[in-house]
């Protein structure tokens, strides 16, 4: 039987309305912090298509469009009725930062508990790339995203791992001065931007790439946007051997 939830959260962003906009609205200012690809149709009425790594596509339609400060899309249920909502609400400040929150709701099916945990850790882990992205690339767009997923992998040994591929002598924190570096890329220079509390969830900015690197329900993640042009099929070899041998 389907089980209803609502998850909330909100980010402070440092940038206009209008700039988070762009961010929420727009399929390729969406693909350069959301994971997958997106197509919006814009307006009330129109369509959300999003393609997810391994190639499953939703499709959603728009339930509020009011630039600038609400957008709302909805997806068709399942036959047995699960089915998820978005709402942004965007509210400047007047001191060049912004308030966005985000509302997700809607039925989910039989695996609901497991299901929920993931997603409310992960909401809040997509507003801070969100975030991120708008302060300090927005306006630029993404020209490959990576999303690799390694399974059977323990919290300890994903925090040990994330660390040294920083650069870090130990678990890697807000604030970090960190170098990420695989075998087969260029070293890239930067700094960890978040974690949480448990330290299942790294965000790393460098001069021209966004990271995110989590931990979720036995799988280690690697998520990574790049903003200049890049060799998508190195860096996907570069980062799966990574995977393999780090977690082998």
């Amino acid at each position: 039987m389907p089980q209803e939830f609502e998850i909330r959260r909100e980010v402070t962003v440092d940038a206009t309305p209008e700039q988070v906009w762009q961010a929420i609205a727009d399929g390729p200012g969406i693909d350069s912090w959301f994971m997958g690809r997106t197509e919006l149709e814009p307006g009330v009425g129109g369509k959300v298509r999003q393609t997810f790594p391994g190639g499953f596509t939703e499709e959603a339609e728009i339930t509020a469009w009011q630039p600038g400060s609400r957008l709302a899309y909805r997806g068709a249920p399942s036959p047995e009725g699960a089915f998820m909502a978005f709402e942004y609400l965007v509210e400047g400040s007047g001191s060049g930062t912004t308030v966005v929150r985000l509302v997700h709701s809607g039925f989910l099916g039989d695996d609901w508990e497991s299901e929920y945990e993931a997603l409310e850790i992960g909401d809040l882990q997509y507003l801070r790339k969100l975030a991120t992205y708008v302060r300090h690339f927005g306006g630029r767009h993404s020209t490959h995203n990576l999303f690799l997923v390694h399974p059977e992998v323990g919290a300890a040994a994903f925090r040990s791992q994330i660390g040294r591929v920083l650069g870090l002598a130990g678990e890697a924190r807000a604030g970090d001065e960190v170098t990420v570096a695989v075998e087969g890329l260029e070293p890239e220079p930067g700094v960890v931007e978040w974690t949480d509390a448990e330290g299942g969830c790294v965000g790393v900015r460098t001069g021209d790439a966004l990271y995110l690197f989590f931990h979720a329900q036995g799988n280690a993640v690697v998520e990574r946007h790049v903003y200049v042009p890049a060799d998508g099929a190195a860096v996907e070899r570069a980062w799966q051997g990574w995977l393999d041998r780090a977690f082998a």
